[in-house]
């Protein structure tokens, strides 16, 4: 059922939001790539599971997030992906060794590949169904330019 007045933007700015910090932190790691390698010590190879980890992660959860979201509800699904993933970004900045880095990196995949699949679905479920089309680019720029967005705020970090 498709919401009304101000809530549908309400949940428009959250769904992109939640949808652009996946994003950037998709591609944030491979910047710090030697920052981290010289804070862990690690070699090449292993600061590469990061990245990896993630990825697979992501990839694992992403086919799985369409029966999450109806078996637990979208809403539902995509809030504790939220938390999941925050919690996991969380722990990510606080680990101290690279064991630590990539296991809350790949808990961060697994939350983080539902939330743009499952994004879409709410602006679907969210704007009428003659709106839709005119509604669903707000994602596709958000993936855009979120990128180019981010890029400065990990270099000046």
């Amino acid at each position: 059922m498709a919401e009304v007045g101000f809530k549908k933007w309400i949940i428009t700015f959250t769904v992109i939001t939640a949808s652009l910090l996946e994003l950037i932190d998709t591609t944030i790691v491979n910047v710090a790539i030697p920052q981290i390698q010289g804070n862990l010590g690690a070699t090449l190879e292993d600061i590469a599971w990061l990245s990896t980890g993630y990825a697979v992660a992501n990839v694992i959860i992403l086919p799985m997030s369409g029966w999450l979201g109806s078996r637990f509800g979208r809403k539902n699904y995509f809030l504790t992906s939220i938390i999941v993933f925050t919690i996991a970004s969380f722990l990510c900045g606080n680990a101290v060794s690279l064991e630590e880095l990539i296991a809350f990196r790949i808990l961060q995949g697994l939350a983080g590949g539902g939330l743009i699949s499952t994004a879409q679905s709410i602006l679907l479920e969210t704007w009428p169904r003659e709106d839709v089309g005119s509604r669903l680019p707000y994602l596709v720029w958000e993936q855009l330019l979120g990128l180019p967005l981010g890029l400065p705020l990990v270099v000046t970090y």
